[in-house]
């Protein structure tokens, strides 16, 4: 029975599809392979496997999953562009797919002539657009490029215009694939206010990314899709830390360039095979290389840093600043660098620079950018970029 909250309910749905693999090679060859399509070779791709699912009214329903995983599929299932081959979808209001933004578009109009044309295909009328025209330019921020013709535009500006006419089709659920990748993060975030203004309105959106952050901070509950199965479906950051286990395990580092490229240095020592481990029970976060010495090295200092996916760097130290003072390394010797630090990170993923350096730091030996990459997973996200141990004590005030 359904719950008068229902919005979507897919269940058991399964999509095949299936894959020729003869080849013709003369104009004679498609009229005599029209007989015989019983007996030519083909290949059927199992693209979603029994999933099943529900979609509460109001939600904000995020669905993940690796290149592959069959999440657009289920999207276009979703949006009645393709059929299941066996189970039964149901949606309880009416419905608008974002997944094709500008479709319809003439590139040889102005935006201005496209603005009516495509709210014509929408089904409002021209006193409808007309009445909402200046409200729809401002959403795209596209004021001074109204009268130029589409082709001039570019995909961005383009998606900015199509999204702020489709977001005025009177609609119970909206299904926004990766087409907001395109604009700014201006335009992003702006676009993120008006869904969640539509979650007070009870409207829907079931929301496809690659963005574990966007997931994170926007969704209520969100489904992670794997080879073609439903993998987990719980709340965002639980989600998003299984979709981050499909690329690397937590703590397990690799090696991200064996080149010399992003690396300077006079060569008397060297950095070898570097990795990064998160042990004790994600706690303590462990750096260890090797130093391979040519040269002998008077008051050599190691150092590090992390750097995240945006390019800050997030903590990082040298033995100087320690205060650990190093005996000279001897030419042909190899020693061993390890730093252990409490685990502060935020989770994400992390590149770690190399130093080494002679003469109180005044030389540099061997300067080795992002040779090692590692994955750190929290059991909770957090929006900073450092997650620091705190403790909390609240009471009572008593004078």
């Amino acid at each position: 029975m359904i719950a008068d909250d229902t919005a979507i309910e897919v269940e058991g749905v399964y999509k095949d599809f299936v894959l020729p693999h003869e080849k013709v090679g003369s104009v004679k060859g498609v009229f005599t392979g029209m007989f015989r399509h019983a007996t030519s070779k083909k290949e059927k791709q199992h693209a979603l496997k029994d999933i099943s699912f529900e979609i509460k009214q109001g939600e904000f329903f995020g669905i993940v999953g690796r290149n592959g995983s069959g999440k657009s599929t289920l999207l276009k299932i979703l949006a009645n562009i393709y059929q299941p081959t066996k189970g039964k979808i149901s949606t309880y209001g009416k419905l608008v797919p974002f997944i094709e933004l500008g479709v319809g578009f003439n590139p040889e109009l102005t935006g201005h002539d496209n603005v009516y044309l495509n709210g014509a295909m929408l089904g409002f009328s021209v006193k409808e657009v007309a009445a909402m025209y200046d409200e729809i330019v401002a959403f795209a921020e596209l004021e001074r490029f109204m009268d130029q013709k589409l082709k001039n535009y570019s995909s961005g500006m383009q998606v900015r215009l199509a999204f702020s006419l489709a977001v005025r089709a009177k609609a119970d659920i909206l299904l926004v694939d990766e087409v907001l990748a395109v604009g700014d993060a201006d335009f992003q975030s702006k676009c993120f206010s008006y869904f969640k203004q539509l979650k007070h309105q009870k409207k829907t959106v079931v929301f496809v990314s690659h963005d574990m952050n966007a997931i994170r901070e926007y969704c209520d509950r969100a489904l992670l899709i794997d080879n073609s199965k439903v993998l987990t479906l719980d709340l965002p950051h639980k989600v998003a830390g299984e979709y981050t286990k499909l690329f690397i395990q937590p703590g397990q580092s690799k090696v991200t360039d064996h080149s010399d490229q992003d690396r300077w240095g006079n060569g008397f020592a060297k950095a070898v095979k570097p990795r990064v481990e998160v042990i004790n029970d994600g706690d303590e976060v462990v750096l260890e290389f090797f130093i391979d010495c040519t040269q002998k090295i008077e008051d050599p200092v190691v150092g590090y840093y992390f750097m995240n996916e945006q390019g800050q760097q997030i903590c990082g130290t040298n033995t100087q600043v320690l205060e650990l003072k190093l005996e000279p390394f001897e030419a042909k010797k190899r020693y061993c660098a390890r730093f252990s630090m409490k685990n502060i990170f935020s989770d994400g993923k992390y590149n770690v620079t190399l130093a080494i350096l002679s003469n109180s730091g005044s030389i540099t030996s061997d300067w080795w950018v992002n040779p090692v990459e590692v994955s750190i997973q929290r059991a909770q996200h957090v929006s900073y970029l450092v997650d620091v141990p705190v403790e909390a004590k609240i009471g009572e005030y008593n004078k």
